[in-house]
């Protein structure tokens, strides 16, 4: 997903990744998790947003998201040192307040490391002490245990920065038990690619314990220019595939580790327009499989564009279609 521009838990079941494989209960055993009693309630697939860490929204609160993406950390470009967007302070007073009105309505904070511009953490520390330590930082300063790593492009075929990246994260849970890891990785109606599925088995061989493989079903290029929410369908069911492989984990469980999120309106990619019936598509489909989040990039974008913003490109701050302000939020919301 792109970063910003000036004008980007309990809500999975924790998906326990050893090299040995997985058990469904989110320890590190092997023993079977208990089934549920007959009549127990589906899980909930709760909705998660990405909003900006730094400007409000004010369509943040739309849908009642019950946790919020916070977009984006990464380094400065040169330093170990982790900034929102690149260029304000982890503990800048401002981001303190914004996190805070967030957190008002009971909602949750994940910070997400990365995204599609910058160099992200991991391209810029020594070792995984200093970048384990790093991450921590940025989860102190919004008071999260739960972070997201969005990880495309060049450092998505980074060897050295995918393996050091595994390497602090398992590094942080070892000292933060309770910590959440969810990565965010492209996909193709024909699943993960090879970098991706790569990456999720270094995390695997490291240790780490990941609670949701987050696909962005978006841009999937020009030769893919029909129904997005059949696209998006389309991709989960063949990463479905790859995640029960790459960690071992039954029907249920590598849906319950999966979580979806739509580049809402006009997508960067020509041709390619995500709806207001995808969303609805997008929210019962995940319903149905048992699918953790899903979610929406972005919340400042969830609204019809009022100037000359063409519906040929995409627009930072707008959808690009006809719709509701907050309309895709309640969508996805349910």
């Amino acid at each position: 997903m792109r970063a910003f521009r000036k004008p980007a838990a309990g809500l999975a079941l924790l998906f326990t990744l050893a090299a040995a494989g997985c058990s469904g209960g989110g320890g590190t055993g092997t023993t079977d998790a208990a089934p549920e009693p007959p009549g127990s309630a589906a899980p909930t697939t709760a909705y998660a947003p990405y909003v900006s860490a730094t400007t409000a929204s004010d369509n943040d609160s739309a849908g009642s998201p019950a946790t919020y993406n916070l977009a984006f950390v990464i380094s400065s470009g040169s330093d170990c040192a982790p900034r929102w967007n690149g260029v304000q302070d982890i503990d800048d007073t401002a981001v303190a307040a914004r996190v805070a009105a967030l957190k008002e309505s009971g909602a949750t904070v994940r910070v997400s490391f990365g995204g599609a511009s910058g160099t992200e953490l991991a391209a810029a520390c020594d070792s995984a002490e200093d970048l384990a330590a790093a991450y921590g930082e940025a989860l102190d300063a919004a008071g999260s245990a739960q972070a997201d790593f969005d990880v495309e492009g060049d450092e998505l075929t980074d060897a050295g920065s995918v393996a050091l990246r595994s390497e602090a994260i398992a590094l942080l849970q070892q000292e933060r038990s309770d910590l959440e890891i969810s990565f965010t990785l492209p996909v193709m109606p024909s699943g993960l690619d090879t970098d991706g599925v790569t990456l999720l088995e270094s995390a695997n061989d490291h240790g780490v314990r990941v609670s949701t493989v987050n696909l962005m079903t978006m841009n999937y290029g020009e030769s893919y220019d029909g129904d997005m929410g059949d696209y998006a369908r389309t991709s989960a069911e063949a990463a479905h595939t790859q995640l029960k492989e790459v960690f071992g984990t039954s029907d249920a469980e590598a849906w319950r580790g999966m979580a979806l999120t739509s580049m809402l309106g006009v997508n960067d990619v020509d041709g390619e327009t995500f709806t207001l019936a995808d969303a609805a598509e997008v929210r019962a489909f995940a319903e149905e499989k048992g699918i953790a989040w899903v979610s929406v990039w972005a919340t400042f974008r969830d609204r019809q564009c009022t100037d000359d913003a063409g519906s040929d490109d995409a627009a930072t701050d707008c959808s690009g279609v006809t719709q509701q302000a907050g309309a895709f939020g309640e969508a996805f919301g349910g």
